[in-house]
């Protein structure tokens, strides 16, 4: 028995060390996607539902039904196209629909609400939602909106207190912000098994199983279970193709785990095609990142940046450009800039977290500390602010601090760009 378990021991080493190496991400199902590709019926769609709602619309004499109908359809098309000129245009007809009535009806706030989290104006989806409860709302409507405002902001004893109100096993609200809560906290499987019950009680809707199915895969992409990630963004595509996101995720997985570097290219350069927002180009430089091209990397980080701190995107990109600036892009100064300006939109551990990270790399390294100490400690962090905040310890001669932040952010590391892997990896000596 003593020579067995040896033996036994060295089989599962081997066949975890197979299932690492196993490609996941399908070359034919990638090919058959992008030369079948037609997103033509749904944009034909919602053109005939934007006219028709459009044409009903009377300037002179504002109404409420028409307007709000108008207003899904733009913000369903910017989902559909990345054209941020569509919630642009949703928000300016809510808000005179909201004047005409005298802000005295709660439908066009409670869709301003919406749009300004889909935004990150999340103090202003805040004063809307104020608005909206004194003119009188329905308690659901009030728990599930009071939810998303209060999670964004970094109110999570209030979130949790909203989910509460509304716990109820079969809705799918309910196992969906169940998720996301359980998320923050570190609870990855209580997560993944409410967005599949969120999957499950989406009564056939399109919409909402594609949106708990992608966020059940990044669940378990964080998770380290690629292989199930890539099943539930394969199932969210065979449903409607037009999910960008799920599709980009294939090129992410085909990048950092399968190291088919051409086979996310393709990808991603195909998403870059399909939409006007700036999220493919992103991955480009990532990409380059993983290719050890740090000219192109650059080149990339810079087109991003042209597109991502246009005024109209405000700060729905400032994660990403703070990570290109106080990496490939080595202009810190201006990292500390969004980092502040984002707190002053939300106050979380992670944002907080941010401005560390900004603080220390624009030499404020005693201004930084105190932050840490007083906002990032102990607190709950994802992927990206660990492994920050582990180079953070590090910088201090904080060795035994570092390293667990290390070790806790290689758990993440396919929320990672590769440079930070190849990084971690040093560190760890693995």
């Amino acid at each position: 028995m003593k020579q067995l378990i040896p033996g036994i021991a060295m089989l599962l080493l081997f066949a975890s060390c197979k299932d690492q190496n196993k490609t996941i991400v399908s070359v034919t199902f990638v090919d058959s996607l992008i030369n079948n590709y037609s997103d033509s019926a749904v944009k034909n769609a919602l053109e005939t539902d934007l006219q028709f709602w459009k044409s009903r619309i009377v300037p002179e004499s504002p109404g409420l039904v028409n307007e709000l109908k108008y207003a899904n359809c733009l913000v369903q098309r910017f989902h559909v196209t990345g054209d941020i000129q569509d919630l642009v245009m949703a928000d300016s007809i809510l808000l005179l629909a909201d004047k005409a009535f005298n802000h005295q009806e709660t439908a066009p706030n409670m869709a301003l609400v919406s749009n300004s989290i889909l935004q990150h104006r999340f103090n202003m989806a805040d004063s809307l939602l104020k608005q909206v409860k004194n003119t009188g709302i329905k308690k659901y409507e009030s728990a599930t909106l009071s939810f998303d405002v209060a999670f964004e902001l970094g109110y999570y004893p209030v979130a949790a207190f909203e989910l509460k109100q509304i716990a109820r096993p079969t809705d799918y609200g309910y196992n969906f912000r169940r998720a996301k809560l359980a998320h923050y906290k570190g609870e990855l499987d209580t997560a993944i098994a409410a967005m599949h019950q969120a999957w499950e009680q989406a009564a056939g809707k399109i919409s909402l199983m594609q949106a708990a199915l992608s966020n059940e895969a990044d669940l378990n992409l964080h998770n380290g279970n690629l292989q199930k990630a890539n099943e539930l963004y394969e199932q969210s595509i065979r449903l409607l193709a037009t999910d960008l996101h799920s599709i980009m995720a294939l090129g992410w997985i085909a990048l950092v785990h399968d190291n088919n570097d051409s086979l996310a290219e393709k990808i991603f350069r195909f998403v870059q095609s399909k939409t006007k927002a700036p999220d493919a180009v992103f991955k480009l430089s990532q990409l380059a990142d993983k290719r050890g091209d740090s000219v192109l990397q650059k080149k990339y980080a810079n087109e991003f940046v042209a597109m991502a701190t246009a005024p109209v995107y405000g700060n729905m990109y400032n994660k990403y450009l703070l990570e290109l600036y106080t990496g490939i892009l080595n202009d810190p100064g201006k990292a500390e800039t969004i980092a502040a300006r984002e707190l002053l939109n939300r106050s979380t551990p992670q944002t907080y977290a941010w401005y560390v990270w900004a603080l220390y790399r624009n030499n404020k390294t005693a201004e930084a500390e105190k932050v840490y100490q007083q906002q990032v400690s102990g607190k709950p962090l994802e992927g990206l602010e660990l492994y920050w905040m582990g180079k953070y310890m590090q910088a201090q001669n904080k060795g035994y601090n570092a390293e667990q932040f290390f070790k806790a952010a290689y758990k993440n590391r396919y929320d990672l760009s590769p440079g930070m892997v190849r990084d971690l990896e040093k560190e760890l000596g693995g």
